[in-house]
């Protein structure tokens, strides 16, 4: 049987995709869905543990911290419950955890530093998550002398660039710096009033 010469070609001679879409009648069958995942091969959550631990080997590079700024850390990161309280006993174990330490430096450089008074420096310890026994003790140290001491050197300071307020004006300003500080009311006004006299400001 010979080839028709005068018969035109089909239209999908010479390509075989359009030759089995005719030969089909252009019907394509459904997308085969791909093949489920291989949970085998797939990557292992990182371990919470070692992540939480980095964190807080981190977090006490070059500073002490308290147990709850730690621990309100590792809630932010998301850390399990579980994890950060074992996490949190293990290094307060070994030490790398001591409210009690952390207290007491903090009070050393914010007590001179910033001229705290003991009441202000009380309440900070309370934000810091210390124990209001443990706050109590560290603050038994401060030297009262220590104490009164940091605050005529807030006042001395301050008074210098009053020079142009009136007394009055000096002494509630002066004051109010102190209260802000932590300082009750008679040690304040006292303190001033004698800072004061020795500016020749009575």
């Amino acid at each position: 049987m010979t080839l028709h010469e005068d018969r035109p070609a089909p239209d999908w001679l010479g390509d075989v995709a359009a030759g089995v879409d005719a030969w089909t009648q252009g019907v394509r069958p459904a997308p085969v869905a791909p093949p489920p995942e291989d949970t085998a091969v797939q990557v292992p959550e990182a371990d919470a543990e070692a992540v939480a631990r980095k964190i807080l080997l981190d977090q006490l590079t070059g500073q002490a911290r308290s147990r709850k700024e730690l621990s309100d850390k590792l809630a932010k990161k998301l850390v399990p419950d579980d994890v950060a309280t074992r996490l949190l006993d293990r290094f307060e174990e070994v030490g790398l955890i001591d409210d009690e330490a952390f207290a007491r430096l903090w009070v050393q450089s914010r007590q001179p530093g910033k001229g705290l008074a003991r009441r202000a420096l009380a309440q900070e310890l309370r934000r810091k998550g210390i124990d209001d026994d443990t706050a109590r003790e560290v603050l038994d140290e401060v030297d009262p002398a220590d104490e009164e001491e940091a605050a005529r050197v807030l006042v001395r300071k301050k008074l210098r660039t009053l020079s142009r307020v009136d007394d009055t004006t000096a002494t509630r300003r002066l004051v109010g710096l102190l209260a802000r500080k932590g300082y009750g009311s008679g040690m304040a006004f006292a303190i001033v009033r004698e800072e004061m006299a020795a500016a020749d400001r009575d």
